[in-house]
């Protein structure tokens, strides 16, 4: 079993315990379900270094400068 099957395994089964313990809508629960799942697919690909948090901090900082105005208008 792969990694990524594992988190989805967990995903899965963090919503069927969310559903047997009456702790919120069906609806609510494929949320909650999406979420913890995509937070253990992310921790799985930083683990693995598939994720570079270095390079997401630089293209998430180096924001065009606001000061020089409006971009040219495209002729």
């Amino acid at each position: 079993m792969t990694p990524r099957q594992f988190a989805a395994l967990l995903g899965f089964l963090f919503a069927a315990a969310w559903i047997g313990f009456g702790l919120g809508e069906a609806i609510l629960c494929l949320v909650g379900a999406g979420v913890f799942t995509a937070l253990l697919y992310a921790g799985e690909g930083f683990l693995r270094g598939d994720i570079d948090l270095g390079e997401l901090q630089t293209r998430v900082t180096n924001r065009p400068n606001a000061s020089r105005g409006p971009a040219p208008r495209a002729r």
